[in-house]
């Protein structure tokens, strides 16, 4: 079992159930999944980045990528419908949990120049959403082998309904908040 979820488990669970006031544990709010994101815009001149992309993308993750595919014809960006343009994978489970364990107290302590993420990036239901400018910040991924610094979205999907109970699950989890006063 992953240490963020025991901790879940063992103690996020009984803080948010008295700070948010509810009646049991199953009202409380959780994680469902998390769904990574790394739009290649570049693969229609070079399908090379493309599968550069998915090597970072399995190797950050543990799991392999679906290709995201253009649904409609832009003139203007040459694009056809059918063509090859981003990556994403969608966590559940163990690997979602390892995976947020070493965003949280791996990856986002490396960004340079660090002050925390922006504590308004939610949907209106609860789920955040964070970029990462660079995918050199998770260790697994080589810097020799990277030909393009790529960056890409990570998007946590929580089961509560507003953004204030995500916003409590996610900063008892460790979630590196900026200071909203600054």
């Amino acid at each position: 079992m992953s240490r963020l979820k025991d901790r879940y488990q063992k103690k996020v669970v009984k803080d948010l159930v008295k700070d948010l006031e509810l009646e049991n544990v199953m009202q409380c709010p959780r994680i469902t999944k998390i769904v990574i994101n790394i739009g290649v815009g570049d693969a229609l001149d070079n399908g090379k980045l493309l599968d550069e992309a998915v090597r970072d993308l399995t190797k950050i993750t543990g799991q392999r990528p679906v290709i995201n595919k253009s649904k409609r014809n832009i003139a203007n960006f040459k694009l056809r419908i059918g063509s090859a343009i981003g990556t994403s994978v969608t966590l559940r489970g163990h690997k979602m949990w390892s995976f947020l364990d070493r965003l949280i107290n791996v990856a986002l302590p490396r960004v340079r120049d660090f002050r925390g993420v922006s504590p308004n990036s939610f949907d209106g239901r609860g789920n955040y959403t964070l970029g990462i400018t660079e995918q050199l910040v998770f260790p697994e991924v080589d810097y020799d082998e990277v030909s393009k610094v790529r960056g890409f979205e990570v998007t946590i999907v929580t089961s509560s309904q507003d953004d204030e109970s995500g916003r409590e699950l996610l900063r008892k989890l460790g979630m590196p908040f900026k200071e909203e006063n600054r």
